[in-house]
């Protein structure tokens, strides 16, 4: 496959994934990662890194994608920059063991995990599986404790962790807007340092394609970038336009598709 057929794929799946992500409202490495997945299939990438290629760059994609979204919340205040500072180490210290457990996996058992994940989420979407909202206020080390689970955990799937984020927020008291802006900032430390993980643990693999720094590939990097966030924009309108139950299902059922194709490969 030449770089221009490459870098066309790259291009429309960014697309996809912007769109994607804009009409179900989610973080996009749920989705980015099985596209890169199927796109590096398409490059007959060795199957031994294709899972640690699509995660280590998932996450990359997510420091540059996430930092607008982070930037708005910023601005409209709905950050807490308490809880955020009580996150952060363990965030960073999550984040690195999660990049270290992925090297230590085979691309099957990485890719079965990540299966298992994504039907967890799709299941907790149809059943509504949601905590309910608290005034728990944990006590430092609990939240150091939860972040690096939050933090390995998405380093592991290449994902912002809103998923994990947002519910212990509310639980700690948070109204919807604070937990969502701070779950937004929350993954700029997990993609920034699951990213640079990612890149130290690949480093010199000799299985890896041109084009790349360690489980970073830059041509889909870039590529979904420079697409996603415009798509984006367009998947927002078209949510406001279908009705939320039906995007709720409909998420979830790609999901429980994209779960069972890992389990099954």
């Amino acid at each position: 496959m030449t770089i221009v057929t490459a870098l066309s794929i790259y291009l429309t799946l960014g697309a996809v994934a912007g769109t994607m992500a804009g009409v179900f409202g989610v973080g996009g490495g749920l989705i980015i990662v099985p596209v890169l997945v199927f796109a590096f299939g398409l490059q007959n990438i060795a199957s031994e890194i294709v899972m640690h290629l699509a995660i280590g760059t998932s996450l990359a994609t997510i420091l540059v994608t996430g930092s607008s979204s982070t930037l708005g919340h910023y601005r409209r205040g709905s950050i807490h920059r308490g809880w955020l500072t009580a996150l952060l180490p363990g965030l960073v210290l999550g984040s690195i063991a999660g990049a270290f457990i992925a090297d230590n996996l085979s691309g099957t058992a990485l890719g079965t995990m990540f299966g298992i994940f994504v039907l967890l989420i799709a299941a907790k979407m149809v059943f509504g599986l949601t905590p309910k909202p608290g005034s728990a206020s944990p006590g430092k080390w609990i939240m150091t404790l939860a972040g690096g689970v939050i933090g390995a955990v998405s380093a592991l799937f290449g994902i912002g962790g809103g998923a994990m984020t947002v519910p212990l927020l509310s639980r700690c008291g948070a109204s919807m807007t604070q937990a969502v802006g701070t779950a937004a900032a929350v993954g700029l430390p997990i993609a920034l340092v699951g990213a640079l993980a990612f890149i130290v643990v690949g480093w010199g693999n000799p299985l890896l394609p041109a084009w790349t720094t360690g489980f970073v590939m830059w041509p889909a990097f870039f590529s979904i970038v420079v697409t996603s966030v415009p798509f984006a924009r367009l998947g927002v309108k078209l949510a406001h336009v279908l009705p939320a139950h039906v995007l709720r299902l409909s998420f979830a059922l790609l999901l429980a598709v994209v779960g069972v194709r890992f389990l099954l490969t």
